[in-house]
This record gives structure tokens, C-alpha cells and sequence, in this order.
């Protein structure tokens, strides 16, 4: 795979916000909680984004380490935060702003590639046909809900709106359409790629932006893969070849701001699962959602500062980095970046750190965060005798002496300056 500026990125901000942020229970709210439109109208009247600054978030973004920003422009919800010319149901009507143009153009102006999230999914839309995730399937009347709903009217307002963000708003480097349920449920039938049209509706936004990547969720094959909420343990190869993926993940298992959810992930746990992506040759896309008045939550932004500080001094190990092809020691994991190495230490070992099939391979050792030298062997650190190998370990392995006490940093890295001719 020809490395682009998506692998080149590695790391990406994935930003939730629309009329749920108001009710600030999910995203998925209206339909957890069945609600009809009437009811979930209250959020839209009074979504008042004062506290949303595209400006910084783009800075927050750019600070924190990420290469591109994924903005969701319409939800399952239907609500779309641009001036549509095919609805209403937007934040132009609801408050007289354009989120995604102040979106889009804070991003280019601190350098930042631009992702668009698009739903494929409108609870709000009349024609589009009740199913197992819409919120009134529950209703008595059962299947009379799609009597006069037509999907051929839907799919001509779906790739309206997807023109729409692809022809006012200059050049967009990824487009995140979400997503595709064949599956039948409930007595209920999904929705397949031909609800969507998927074949003509890829080949448009292929016309429209021949350069802008699209992900894998309309049922067909796209451009890169996207797994939700796990994290893959090998890299992700289709025909033997390796295939551009990121793993989405949330700081607190919400995605739409959630104000009682408290189970927030740790700072090195969310940095252990993006160096993780990379040394599997993936990049993390990692999502906050903004509160009620647009607002980065407390704790995403305290997530976001400590991921940048660590990326400040590590950042090269992950942008631009890839699978290494090199067997890792059990006490993490390698990402390789040309000629260099970072072997990415989850758990501090006792002096030594035994490196697999690495003598006479590596021409300078350090610690990332502050240059420091560190001795490299083949020898056993505990024999005074010179050995052919450390005792205890297979043939080639090379050793690599650590101090005694843990650097203070969330993930200590080892750069390993390789042979040229490796």
C-alpha cells in the first residue's frame, strides 16, 4: 500500500455534536428512549452552540497530535449542521450557523486535513422506512409505520445532501458515511447497500473528489476499514495485501455528549491503544463530544493535553510509523518509522530489555523522550565471561540496558537507529 497522508497521519480527533448534545444522554437517545419527533424537538429549539469555537478546537486538535479532524455533519437524528438547501432540520434554522463551514475552515487554517461524517440513517426524514434501530419501531402499529414512505424519495435526499457538503466546501480528504445493517431483526428487514444506491452514490463522490478517501460503511468495499470500540491484534490484510484501517474509539464509551457517564479511559490506556494501531499498521481515530453549548468536556480536554504532551516527545514514533515486521519483546510493542525503530514499552522491565533477532542490527539505542544513549550487548549482563548470546535467550538477540527507574512519561520508548542495510 502506497503510504498517503491518512497513513502518513496515524492519529485523528473524531468530533460528536448535534440536537443529542442538548439531551446529553447519547447519541443514540431518541432512540433509547423511543422518542417521536415531537419530542426530541425540544433539543432542536434549543441547541444554542455560544461555546462552540471551531478555531479551537482545530487548535486543541493540532496540540494534542492528530493530523485530521472528522466532524459529524448529520446524525442518525437527521439534523444537519449546515445550511442545507433539502430540509429544515438544520443548525441554519435552529440558530443561524453554518458548523461545518466554521468547521471546515479552522481546520485548513492550522494545516489539518478535513473529515466529513455523513449518516446514512435519517429518523427524521417521512420516507425514510422504519426498521430494528428506528426509534418508532416499537409503535402499535407496526408495519403501517412505512405505508406511504418511500426509500427511492429518501435516497434522492441522502445523495442531494452528500453533494451538497461536497461541492460548497472545497476539497475534503475523508468522508465517513456510517452505516449499513442487511441483517433482519424483530420481524424488522436492515438496510442493505441497495437502500443507499451505494454503487452510484461512491462513483459520485469519487466524480466530485476524485482525491478525498471513503470509508467501508455503504455496504460496499471503500478505501479504508473502520472496527468501533475494539481494537484488532494482527494488521488487517484483504488478498494478502494490507488494507488502511482505523480503529474508532471514545474517550468515555459515548460518542454524543453523555453528562453522567463517568467511565472515562485513562490517558495511557487511549495512547497504548493508538501505538497499538500503529505497530499493526492502523491509525486511531479517537472521539470527544462537545456539551450542550459546544464546549469540550473537562475531562476530553484533559485526555486530549495528555495525549499531547506525550506525542510532543513521542510523535514521531507514531506519525509517519508503521508496522515493523520485526518481532516485539512480551514487554510491548514495535513501530518503525525508515530506518528507525521504537519499541514502545507497556510494562517497565528489571534492567534489560531482550530484543529478538536484533544483533548486529541496531547502531545506536535511546530513549525517545530525552535522547539518552543506552548500552547496547550480546552479552549477559550477570556473567563476567563474554557470551555469544545472553544467557537464556535464542541467537541474535540483541540486549539493551535500561535504567532501574521507569522514565515519568505514559509510555516510555526505545529508538533503535537500524543497519542501512535493513
Amino acid at each position: 500500500m502506497t503510504p498517503d497522508w491518512f497513513t502518513e497521519a496515524r492519529f485523528g480527533l473524531f468530533v460528536h455534536f448535534g440536537a443529542y448534545s442538548v439531551a446529553a444522554r447519547h447519541e443514540w437517545v431518541q432512540n433509547y428512549e423511543r422518542l417521536s419527533d415531537e419530542e426530541y424537538r425540544e433539543y432542536v429549539e434549543f441547541f444554542d452552540p455560544d461555546r462552540f469555537d471551531a478555531r479551537e478546537l482545530a487548535r486543541t486538535a493540532k496540540a494534542a497530535g492528530a493530523g485530521y479532524v472528522v466532524l459529524t455533519t448529520k446524525h442518525h437524528d437527521g439534523f444537519a449542521l449546515w445550511d442545507s438547501q433539502l430540509s429544515d432540520f438544520t443548525s441554519m434554522r435552529s440558530c443561524g450557523r453554518d458548523l461545518v463551514r466554521e468547521t471546515v475552515d479552522a481546520l485548513r487554517e492550522v494545516g489539518l486535513r478535513v473529515g466529513l461524517y455523513y449518516s446514512l440513517i435519517d429518523w427524521h426524514h417521512p420516507d425514510f422506512t422504519v426498521d430494528w434501530n428506528h426509534p418508532r419501531r416499537d409503535d402499535a402499529v407496526g408495519a403501517a409505520l412505512n405505508e406511504g414512505r418511500d426509500m427511492a424519495r429518501y435516497r434522492a435526499f441522502l445523495h442531494g445532501q452528500v453533494e451538497e457538503l461536497l461541492t460548497g466546501y472545497g476539497p475534503i480528504d475523508s468522508l465517513f458515511f456510517d452505516f449499513t445493517y442487511p441483517e433482519t431483526k424483530q420481524g424488522w428487514a436492515g438496510k442493505r447497500a441497495e437502500d443507499w444506491d451505494a454503487e452510484r452514490l461512491l462513483a459520485r463522490c469519487r466524480e466530485l473528489q476524485p482525491q478525498m478517501l471513503v470509508n467501508d460503511r455503504l455496504g460496499i468495499e471503500g478505501d479504508f476499514v473502520t472496527p468501533e470500540q475494539y481494537q484488532p491484534t494482527s494488521p488487517i490484510v484483504r488478498d494478502g495485501r494490507p488494507v488502511r484501517w482505523e480503529a474508532c474509539q471514545t474517550t468515555n464509551g459515548s460518542w454524543g455528549y453523555h453528562r453522567d457517564n463517568e467511565d472515562y479511559k485513562s490517558t495511557p490506556l487511549l495512547l497504548r491503544m493508538l501505538v497499538d494501531s500503529v505497530s499493526m499498521g492502523g491509525n486511531m481515530l479517537l472521539n470527544i463530544g462537545p456539551d450542550g453549548r459546544g464546549a469540550i468536556p473537562p475531562r476530553d480536554r484533559e485526555i486530549l493535553d495528555g495525549i499531547g504532551e506525550w506525542m510532543a516527545l513521542h510523535g514521531r514514533a507514531v506519525v509517519g510509523a508503521g508496522h515493523a515486521g520485526f518481532t516485539p519483546p512480551r514487554e510491548g510493542v514495535y513501530t518503525r518509522r525508515g530506518d528507525r525503530l521504537y519499541l514502545h514499552l507497556f510494562t517497565w522491565p528489571l534492567g534489560f530489555v531482550h530484543l529478538p533477532g536484533l544483533a548486529g542490527r541496531v547502531r545506536h539505542a535511546r530513549l525517545l523522550h530525552d535522547g539518552s544513549w543506552l548500552r547496547r550487548s550480546v552479552t549477559d549482563p550477570g556473567q563476567e565471561a563474554l557470551l555469544t548470546q545472553p544467557a537464556g535467550q535464542a541467537d541474535g538477540t540483541l540486549t539493551i540496558s535500561l535504567p532501574v527507574r521507569r522514565p515519568d512519561v505514559a509510555i516510555p520508548v526505545i529508538e533503535l537507529v537500524l543497519d542501512e542495510t535493513d
